[in-house]
């Protein structure tokens, strides 16, 4: 017998956005998905600005969260990047479709 996953560490807005929807309640879309990630890496870099800061003003002396920060709002920049890149070269290729 297969057991399903633990849901042990499984946020609520997480489990939120797996209730199915009625026909009246929109779902999500790419859109609403672009702009929380546009959020969450706004949110990221401005963490890791903030730690820098603390590091260099001697308020916070552990430079592996630091480091940390500045990685995972390099990271999350990056793939919003790579995300624009897909988007533009899909924007390009229906242009040239409709040509």
């Amino acid at each position: 017998m297969i057991r399903p996953p633990s849901l042990k560490g499984v946020s609520l807005p997480d489990m939120e956005m797996m209730k199915p929807t009625s026909r009246t309640e929109a779902a999500p879309g790419f859109a609403d998905h672009l702009k929380a990630s546009l959020m969450t890496t706004n949110a990221l870099q401005n963490r890791a600005d903030d730690a820098k800061v603390e590091l260099a003003t001697g308020r916070n002396g552990n430079i592996h969260e630091t480091l940390l920060a500045i990685n995972k709002a390099g990271v999350s920049f990056q793939m919003i990047h790579q995300v624009r890149n897909k988007i533009i070269t899909a924007y390009q290729e229906v242009m040239r479709m409709q040509a």
